[in-house]
């Protein structure tokens, strides 16, 4: 019997794991509002330099237009000022085009020495206008936000590493209390630099909690619920961003959104106390007695506690081949070797429940009391693999199947995250109110991975994460060819292409999840989240490159997810499949290995002759 099996005797997807993936998919909710919390924390009003004090002169009393030039938009230069007021340019002989635009004159200008004035709009009071993120300091915006990301990138790879070690749940807990004090601390934070180090914090926290929620998910639910349960996941999500939206729009000050988008971590480290830790990964790590009591409370649970009853941790009995050969300790209990059939009794007294193996009965062996052979042998179900030299690092690479998912899952997180971010962190860029775009943007992924669940389900995981993939990028690259002045049309491929990176996502989590054997699992969502990250930090810094031409950046953005489609093509397909447990599976899979290479049963325990 595989694990999948076990669990689908235990109650399948019971209210067991309804209400653990409710309780996984509710934080969720909140890891939107936080990537994307810089669109309006760090939103960028209307600006123009403080102008020069005039002697017997308020600063209403002076024109903007004699202090301030103008560039060729008709609107207030953002970094420059004029030397001295030019008032000439209200004189009756100037012209009405000079004092329009402030460009007949060639004046002498100078940086905003005094600071900047912030116009009335949308953003009112954000990090921008509290430490002048503007003119020569505005790059300080960015590289926030990449710092945030860079804590998303350690923690992918950490506490992929340490949940391995350490458990899944263990760590989302700790995750849960970082966001929260992190998130408090940014919100306190009196300076940009104590800003950049909370923020740090929260994307390693991020990070592991992302992680951790979906290995959970994906090792608690039965097979046939993953897409569906993935799916699940990404629309929490999508619903994210609406919230952050609607608290962005209600919330103007940026102190008080942080803090509000931060504090129900909270209360998700409360009661992440409750959560049953992976029964999987307790298993491979030499934890199968915490295993079973887990797995007994989830039997319980679901109202079948009869079927958790009969679970046992140690091969012990099985009908057919009652017997271990105590001289061959390397036989197998499911079929050891010219295994004698003896009679199913055992003597009484303080040998009971112990059958001999040698004419004089001094030797005995542990057997199953039970004589129906009812009991489910949990360590036949999921077995250790021996230590892998270098640790579960180096397993990513050290054999051609791991290679092989290795490399292309690394090139789908990248492609996904490094156009996904081009796109969404851009939204002031497209023109239109951010926060319609905000919601548009939001509004799209319902759509996008409601098909994506469709096709991963019928079709195939393979084909969903290359085909959304080849989408995006074929739409990123189309607004190469439409002109600015349409910018409707822009917005709208824009938008497609921001689902279909949605739906990308979606597929990710779930295909990602069933390539990776149980015991580097963590390790290779880690790997995963880490190329995400590091495509995340990227995408800002390809922006630098429209100073070369305008069109170089939708070229890179585009042309990253169709290579990574192309690299999907030679991953295995999942759908249907159970999940592998050891690197061996992995291999096997891929073919590179006999079915009786294989230490680890995935369909069945039964012995050779079928009994």
């Amino acid at each position: 019997m595989s694990f999948v099996e076990l669990l689908a005797r235990l109650g399948g997807m019971g209210r067991f794991q309804v209400t653990y993936v409710a309780a996984l998919a509710i934080p969720l909710l909140m890891l939107a509002s936080h990537n994307l919390l810089q669109n309006f924390t760090a939103g960028v009003p209307e600006h123009h330099c403080r102008p020069r004090p005039v002697a017997n002169a308020t600063a209403a009393d002076v024109p903007l237009v004699v202090s301030i030039p103008w560039d060729g938009h008709r609107r207030p230069q953002r970094c420059r000022r004029y030397v001295e007021p030019q008032w000439h340019l209200l004189d009756a002989n100037g012209s009405a085009s000079a004092a329009a635009n402030g460009t007949a004159t060639a004046a002498a200008t100078e940086p905003c020495h005094d600071g900047w004035m912030y116009l009335e709009g949308i953003f009112t009071d954000t990090i921008v206008t509290e430490w002048d993120l503007v003119c020569d300091s505005k790059k300080l915006r960015q590289v926030a936000q990449s710092i945030y990301m860079g804590g998303i990138l350690l923690g992918s790879g950490l506490f992929g590493v340490l949940s391995d070690k350490f458990g899944r749940r263990a760590l989302l807990t700790w995750c849960y209390l970082q966001m929260g004090a992190a998130g408090v601390g940014t919100a306190a934070a009196p300076s940009l630099l104590l800003y950049c180090l909370c923020r740090f914090l929260s994307g390693l926290a991020m990070a592991g909690v992302s992680l951790n929620s979906a290995s959970l998910c994906m090792e608690w639910i039965p097979t046939e619920a993953r897409a569906v349960v993935g799916t699940i996941n990404g629309y929490c999500y999508t619903l994210g961003q609406f919230v952050l939206a609607a608290a962005a729009f209600g919330l103007p000050h940026w102190r008080q959104l942080q803090l509000v988008v931060s504090l129900p971590f909270f209360v998700f480290f409360f009661y992440s106390w409750l959560y049953v830790e992976s029964a999987r990964w307790q298993v491979t790590s030499g934890r199968a007695d915490l295993a079973l009591r887990g797995l007994r409370k989830v039997a319980r649970v679901n109202g079948r506690k009869e079927e958790g009853d009969k679970l046992s941790e140690e091969i012990t009995w099985t009908p057919s081949r009652p017997f271990l050969d105590p001289s061959n300790p390397s036989s197998d209990p499911w079929d050891p070797p010219q295994a004698p059939r003896l009679p199913l009794t055992s003597p009484r007294g303080p040998s009971a429940g112990r059958i001999p193996v040698d004419p004089v009965g001094s030797r005995w062996i542990p057997v199953d009391p039970d004589p129906g052979g009812s009991r489910q042998v949990l360590r036949a179900l999921v077995r250790r693999e021996p230590p892998m030299p270098g640790g579960a690092v180096a397993a990513l690479v050290r054999t051609p199947g791991m290679r092989t998912v290795s490399c292309g899952v690394s090139f789908v997180w990248f492609s996904t995250s490094f156009a996904y971010y081009g796109l969404a962190m851009d939204l002031q860029g497209f023109g239109f109110n951010v926060y319609l775009s905000q919601v548009v943007f939001g509004a799209v992924d319902i759509p996008a991975k409601l098909l994506s669940v469709l096709v991963i389900s019928c079709l195939g995981r393979r084909l969903a994460q290359g085909g959304s993939l080849a989408i995006a990028g074929l739409c990123i690259l189309a607004n190469i060819f439409v002109p600015s002045e349409l910018s409707m049309l822009r917005m709208a491929f824009a938008v497609v292409g921001k689902g279909a990176l949605a739906a990308s996502f979606n597929c990710a989590y779930i295909f990602t999840g069933e390539l990776f054997p149980t015991v580097i699992r963590q390790t290779g969502m880690g790997l995963g989240g880490t190329m995400a990250r590091v495509g995340g930090m990227v995408a800002p810094l390809v922006r630098m490159a429209a100073d070369v031409t305008p069109v170089l950046p939708l070229v890179i953005y585009g042309a990253a997810p169709i290579v990574s489609a192309v690299a999907t093509c030679f991953l295995p397909e999942t759908r249907n499949a159970p999940l592998p447990e050891t690197v061996k599976d992995v291999e096997r899979r891929a073919g590179n290995l006999e079915d009786d290479d294989v230490a680890v049963p995935l369909s069945s325990t039964k012995s050779k002759d079928g009994a």
